[in-house]
């Protein structure tokens, strides 16, 4: 027992690290993989067993409470982006060097391969099984959906980009007001469960185009693995050459939320001074008041 806690206690020595960049990307690796494999995992769940052991909503349930898990794992060390998109939003605010933006994406996009190589091993018989080994991207054992988004018959390439756009913008914009102490900040513990809320929010409202990717990381990474372990290179031409589309889209989504809440809540908080005057409202103004209801039948 004393050897083992000496021996847990010399490796805890060596592989310390004060590095921030080596921190934070550990950190961000970690958390985008446990992402993937907990929301990569419920679509392969549902697919594999035609739609037997899940359905689409616990799909939406599993990416909320994926990102829930995966932003409790990593959000004391680096904030838990598990997003390029989130990323580049805090270096817009300057709440990122540029330096700490490229090993932030590195490392969830290498968390995000990662994460969907362990769900290809996981269900790997399963795999072969439905499709008799034949990995496709279109057709009735189609199976490389499990991995990354492609678009529905209906969807042309500009409404994609559109959706992209749009869903990413609401998810910063709820995002930063689940952060922002100076408006009705959520307690620090609860942020990550609350932000894997407003995930399931999303995909309930807008998953139905092309399944709400709305992370660079989470569609482009497993894409990338796809192209690798045997769906070769149509899992980039399909839909179009649709895979551009949930990467850029999120990172153009992602800019036009933070411009967004800043101009409409951001820029109009009062001066910290302000906020220490007197509580009752002046002769003229009315103040908005937030309390907790109870009521008994």
């Amino acid at each position: 027992m004393v050897s083992h806690l000496a021996f847990l206690k010399n490796m805890k020595i060596k592989l310390r690290t004060q590095n921030q960049y080596v921190r934070c990307g550990l950190a961000e690796f970690l958390g985008t993989l446990i992402l993937i494999l907990f929301g990569c995992g419920s679509v392969a769940q549902m697919e594999l067993s035609g739609f037997a052991k899940a359905q689409f909503l616990s799909v939406n349930m599993a990416f909320g409470f994926a990102v829930t898990a995966g932003a409790y794992v990593c959000a004391g060390v680096s904030g838990a982006h598990l997003n390029p998109a989130v990323s580049l939003a805090m270096f817009i605010l300057k709440k990122l060097s540029w330096r700490l933006l490229l090993t932030y994406c590195l490392a969830q996009f290498l968390g995000a391969f990662i994460g969907a190589a362990l769900v290809f091993s996981l269900y790997y018989d399963a795999l072969h099984v439905y499709s008799s080994g034949n990995w496709t991207v279109y057709g009735p054992q189609a199976t490389a959906g499990i991995f990354a988004s492609y678009p529905s018959e209906h969807l042309s390439v500009i409404n994609g980009f559109t959706d992209q756009v749009i869903a990413t913008a609401a998810l910063l914009i709820c995002i930063l007001a689940i952060l922002d102490e100076a408006n009705n900040a959520a307690p620090r513990g609860l942020q990550p469960f609350l932000i894997g809320i407003v995930v399931l929010l999303v995909g309930l409202a807008m998953g139905f185009n092309c399944g709400y990717p709305i992370n660079p990381a989470r569609d482009l990474a497993p894409r990338f693995f796809t192209a690798i372990a045997g769906w070769g290179s149509e899992v980039f031409s399909a839909g179009g050459h649709w895979w551009w589309v949930p990467v850029i889209g999120p990172l153009v989504g992602g800019v036009l939320g933070v411009v967004i809440y800043e101009v409409f809540i951001e820029f109009h908080h009062p001066p910290a001074n302000q906020k220490q005057e007197s509580e009752e409202p002046t002769e003229g103004t009315h103040r908005p008041h937030y309390e907790l209801v109870q009521s008994s039948a």
